[in-house]
């Protein structure tokens, strides 16, 4: 689990193709600092297990359905990744709960600069929609982030010159990919409604089977 606040924003030293999965071993000082053979860190947004460790660099293996499903395997050796590792549960939740599970990917759309910050907005896969709403949280890229307006097929968001400066949205261009988690407190509200949805509708049935079966 993490929280989408970035410690620091790493590079890609090499990946190693292997037909269906690749290695990618990523340079970052600060969170190899404790990293075992193991451990998770979350690379953009996707949490990835440590199988290597040399210096300030650590290697993880990435299977094809997370390159296909998320923005890493548009990677190459030199590209600038955030990483954070996990949240330990004595550490304050500075962003929002994340699980390193990519819902989606979308495309940065446009950038909008103002006096010290941008307004990005980014294009939303369909069926992610359903869980952005306006002030809400969003995960981008790994990024704990609030939602300034959420549309059906995009949404907007406001970057602060921390961010701006110290994450890979402060590099990306209009067209880049960009991993998005959605938050994982609205899809438990959801299966917690659409159960409940279910159960009305299973009572009505039951009624109406009841009633059917009344003599006249």
């Amino acid at each position: 689990m993490f929280t989408g606040i970035v410690e620091e924003l790493g590079e890609i030293v090499a990946i190693e193709s292997a037909g269906d999965s690749a290695a990618v071993t990523i340079r970052g000082p600060i969170v190899t600092q404790d990293a075992v053979h193991g451990a998770s860190i979350a690379v953009n947004g996707v949490c990835l297990t440590v199988v290597d460790v040399k210096d300030d660099t650590f290697t993880a293996d990435v299977i094809k359905e997370t390159l296909d499903k998320s923005s890493l395997g548009a990677l190459d050796a030199g590209s600038r990744v955030n990483l954070e590792r996990p949240v330990r549960l004595q550490d304050r939740l500075g962003g929002h709960l994340v699980q390193g599970h990519v819902d989606g990917v979308g495309r940065i759309l446009s950038r909008e600069p103002g006096e010290r910050w941008e307004v990005v907005t980014i294009s939303l896969p369909e069926d992610m929609s359903r869980y952005l709403v306006d002030k809400g949280s969003i995960t981008v890229d790994g990024i704990s982030l609030t939602v300034v307006e959420a549309g059906t097929d995009r949404f907007s968001i406001a970057l602060i010159p921390t961010t701006l400066a110290l994450t890979t949205l402060g590099h990306k261009r209009a067209g880049d990919p960009v991993n998005l988690e959605a938050d994982v407190v609205a899809k438990y509200v959801e299966r917690m409604l659409g159960a409940r949805a279910g159960d009305a509708r299973a009572g009505d049935a039951r009624a109406g089977d009841a009633r059917a079966g009344d003599p006249a």
